[in-house]
């Protein structure tokens, strides 16, 4: 029987594996309704030829986007789990093994000699995320997160009095500046923090982790997510730039309470290959994978 950091790594490699072969099952069965609604020639060549791309990706067990993306774990790590110190290193070498086996172009890079190691691994990437939790396993949820849904995000701190009122033109100003750069159509990720990194990582949470169609808990957040959705589609920025009427798969808003006198506010961006999967180990070893 594997020991229990052979399990860890054994789990963590399979949803390597399956977050970069195809988008989650929420993100594909959203882009076939996409199919269905859009009335724009151009942008429904582009959305069948999205979808025929994850079935080939399937097919032969091939990343199913050439921005293989940095390699990011989202970690829930039971108190009574017996590995902690060790995780890192572990899910370390799993990233660097796939990136060989599968394999994964490597996305991490130097930013002062431009070197890259060639397995995805360096200075801070993986990158790991942490929430500690009353329970005694380990849940790993793994998504992989490319460059050109990076490149137009956006962060602002901006005065609280009329915070809110100025949210939808901030959002649909990035959506305008980001145009088909993030590959849309795209999950929108908002996020409206404490201070300005929070804002950031909540609406990467946002972006990546919520299913398409989910809703914030408040009813009144909830309705803003509605509307912004509603006012994004109405861009006619389309699938990959080519026009129609779905340039946004679903926004999404997460918050924490504030700092009176800020407002900070984030905006992230992930694409049609928004990718993940989760598994969760148990101290016998044994795991599972599930889907997200």
């Amino acid at each position: 029987m594997p020991s229990l950091e052979e399990a860890v790594k054994e789990a963590a490699k399979k949803i390597v594996r399956m977050a970069s072969v195809s988008p989650a099952e929420d993100v594909v069965n959203a882009l076939k309704n996409a199919v269905r609604i859009e009335v724009h020639e151009p942008s429904k060549v582009q959305l069948n030829a999205i979808l025929t791309n994850i079935e080939l990706a399937q097919k032969y067990t091939a990343a199913v986007c050439q921005d293989t993306g940095v390699p990011t774990f989202f970690i829930r790590l039971g108190d009574g789990f017996p590995i902690r110190s060790k995780l890192f290193p572990i899910l370390t070498e799993a990233v660097r093994e796939v990136t060989k086996e599968l394999p994964l172009r490597s996305n991490s890079v130097d930013p002062l000699t431009e070197k890259n190691p060639g397995d995805n691994t360096g200075v801070g990437i993986p990158v790991f995320d942490v929430e500690l939790f009353d329970g005694d396993y380990l849940e790993l949820i793994y998504t992989p997160k490319g460059g050109g849904t990076e490149l137009p995000s956006k962060a602002f701190v901006v005065p609280p009095g009329n915070a809110w009122e100025r949210l939808p033109e901030l959002v649909l100003n990035a959506v305008i500046d980001a145009g088909p750069m993030p590959c849309p159509p795209v999950i929108v990720g908002i996020g409206i923090g404490s201070n300005l990194d929070v804002a950031a990582k909540l609406a990467k949470k946002a972006a990546v982790l919520r299913p398409v169609g989910s809703r914030n808990s408040n009813p009144d957040i909830a309705k803003i997510e509605d509307a912004l959705l509603n006012a994004i589609n109405k861009l006619g920025i389309g699938a990959h730039g080519t026009g129609g009427k779905v340039t946004a798969l679903d926004v999404h808003i997460e918050y924490t309470y504030r700092h009176p006198a800020t407002f900070a506010i984030g905006i992230v961006f992930s694409c049609w290959a928004t990718r993940r999967a989760r598994a969760i180990i148990y101290p016998n070893g044994n795991y599972e994978i599930k889907p997200l």
